[in-house]
């Protein structure tokens, strides 16, 4: 049995200029999150993060509940209460419940003191109930206030056999932006439910870019952090690019260039072959109805010219064409309009299955015997 990453989500600071949901604080409130397990055991450990906030962050109690059944969420071996450093993260004590991929754990954190504005997930397509005072053992939040983002949280450790883990490493096409909210119609939902061994864990993040900062680190920078501590890690699912081109737009930059992608995947590619890890590169999806602002048509060339390179040439271990998968077979740089969640550049939930649909299963062969690897994961 192995420590290993049953749910990951990917942070971002509440402070970063471009913002496209409104971060939070707390004071004297209870905050109740879901998160749709990618992978299961016969315990678990929640991982706590205040990797960007300013001041301490105290957890004053908290719960988790599977299915009916709840347990006190406790620290440094039983106690009830934790504070979590600025800049810093913490794990939970290990939870002898047993609980199941693809089923739900419930997290309630009761925040007694002001926390200041909250390190998060932006848009996870899942939402926080938040009410006033301690209610983290009520069984339903009455009046709840619902935010579409998740708080504190960077992910569940799993307590399981020895298996192999893939990671979803990305942006709002694995984090769900777009697909029905609390559906858990992801795209890397709907590739999980394909898996017959293993299980990917989701490090997508809305607007995040391969080479620069903006919405979260840029990938080159957060690869270290986000993918390579997973324990029983083998692969490495990526899908970027494309707000490296639509987002200059909204910037007043100019869009990155097709030679400067081209050496940002294959450095990303590169880290992932020295880390003994497989790579499989998405294509970067059609983006033209997101308006003339942001589908370029400078943009949508060095789309066309990056995918040609992805597709050919040989940098990854395999490739998934989700460009082809999705997009509109009249006006390739568009997304088919019935896979289009109505802005022009993202998926619905046919479309986010489509993307998973793209992924060749042989090419994401999750066998335990590739899987030697350390069994603490990420820090403390």
């Amino acid at each position: 049995m192995i420590w290993t990453a049953g749910f990951r989500t990917a942070v971002i600071s509440p402070y970063e200029q471009l913002q496209f949901s409104e971060p939070c604080g707390f004071a004297d409130q209870t905050v109740r999150q879901v998160l749709h397990m990618a992978g299961g055991g016969e315990a678990f450990r929640v991982r706590l993060t205040n990797r960007y906030g300013r001041t301490p962050l105290t957890i004053g109690a908290a719960t988790v509940a599977v299915g009916h059944r709840q347990a006190a969420l406790t620290f440094d071996g039983g106690a009830e209460q934790c504070v979590v450093p600025a800049g810093e993260e913490a794990v939970g004590d290990p939870v002898d419940l047993p609980v199941a991929a693809g089923t739900d754990l419930v997290v309630s954190l009761y925040l007694p003191e002001k926390t200041g504005l909250a390190t998060y997930s932006h848009r996870p397509a899942e939402l926080a109930r938040i009410v006033d005072g301690n209610h983290v053992t009520s069984d339903a939040l009455s009046r709840a206030e619902q935010v579409e983002s998740r708080f504190y949280i960077s992910g569940v450790d799993v307590l399981a056999p020895d298996t192999a883990i893939a990671v979803a490493f990305g942006d709002s096409w694995f984090e769900g932006v777009g697909t029905r909210t609390s559906a858990n119609h992801r795209s890397v939902d709907f590739l999980n439910r394909r898996l017959q061994r293993g299980w990917v864990v989701n490090q997508g993040i809305a607007g995040n870019r391969l080479l620069r900062d903006g919405i979260g680190e840029h990938a080159l920078a957060r690869f270290d952090r986000d993918v390579l501590p997973i324990p029983a890690l083998t692969h490495v699912l990526v899908h970027f690019g494309i707000n490296d081109l639509a987002l200059p737009a909204i910037l007043g930059e100019p869009p990155a260039t097709a030679e400067a992608l081209i050496e940002g995947f294959t450095a990303l590619a590169n880290r992932a072959h020295e880390a003994d890890l497989k790579i499989l590169a998405g294509t970067i999806g059609p983006f033209a109805g997101g308006g003339p602002g942001v589908g370029t048509r400078e943009a949508l060339a060095i789309r066309r010219e990056v995918n040609d390179w992805i597709r050919t040439a040989g940098a990854f271990d395999a490739v998934f064409d989700v460009a082809r998968a999705v997009a509109n077979p009249h006006a390739p740089d568009y997304i088919h309009p019935g896979l289009d969640s109505g802005d022009g550049m993202h998926l619905n939930d046919n479309g986010a299955k489509a993307m998973a649909d793209a992924v060749n299963l042989d090419d994401l062969a999750l066998h335990t015997s590739g899987a030697d690897r350390p069994s603490t994961p990420d820090g403390p």
